[in-house]
């Protein structure tokens, strides 16, 4: 997958909550399938070394076997329950830069019904006719900025971007898609930067991790035409 495409990704899952019942069903799995050899050999053969060898009685093991796999599936099916959705809505509005000048503000939201926690938040700006390398280097927000300072934009005049700290929690959508904003931009930030892409990652409650970049110009033209330069 683009590693810059617009759409959510899990990148990880809980080493505790999904690897080690898979672990432990293949483990049960084995010792069903050498139960299963040993039961069909001769019984002279099953008085020697190794089929002598019984570890567990074959109606525990195959109970143990079906809570086992009834456990995978429940943790499988609950994961999808509590996955969390990240979304992005970006539109015109006033109030959040100096002046009362349009700025294009972009809001994140987790659309799912329970809450996630930010596990990192990387940033990276694109200037109008720069190459955009999906191998280009990702910094924090404050190194964005200091970037964007040097190019000649004025934080508060012309953007302002917040930055997430790590636990900083997206509570789900319950009833309400109201989003937390990101970042606004003013019509010259939209004219000069072609893209400034936003990697968020989250946790969600059994402890994966899911991944979404998104680019804040993206659209920004659409509903209103680009003033003339």
């Amino acid at each position: 997958m683009d590693p810059l495409s617009d759409a959510q990704r899990r990148v990880r899952r809980s080493p505790l909550l999904f690897t080690t019942p898979l672990v432990l069903l293949g483990l049960l799995t084995a010792l069903l399938v050498w139960e299963a050899i040993r039961v069909n050999t001769t019984a002279e053969a099953r008085t020697e070394w190794p089929w002598r060898l019984q570890l567990i009685d074959a109606q525990v093991l195959g109970s143990l076997l079906a809570v086992s796999l009834g456990a995978v599936l429940a943790r499988a099916q609950y994961a999808r329950t509590v996955r969390p959705y990240l979304g992005w809505r970006a539109a015109w509005t006033t109030g959040l830069l100096a002046a009362e000048a349009p700025a294009w503000r972009v809001g994140i939201l987790n659309g799912g019904q329970h809450m996630a926690v930010i596990e990192s938040w990387d940033t990276r700006v694109v200037m109008q006719g720069a190459d955009d390398s999906a191998d280009a280097q990702w910094t924090s927000v404050s190194g964005t900025v200091a970037e964007l300072t040097e190019a000649g934009f004025t934080v508060g005049e012309d953007f302002r971007l917040i930055e997430f700290g790590a636990g900083f929690p997206l509570v789900g959508a319950v009833g309400g898609h109201e989003t937390v904003l990101m970042g606004a931009f003013s019509e010259l930030f939209a004219q000069r930067v072609q893209s400034l892409y936003v990697r968020v990652r989250v946790t969600d409650v059994v402890g994966d991790t899911h991944e979404r970049t998104l680019d804040c110009m993206k659209g920004v033209w659409t509903d209103r035409a680009a003033p003339a330069e």
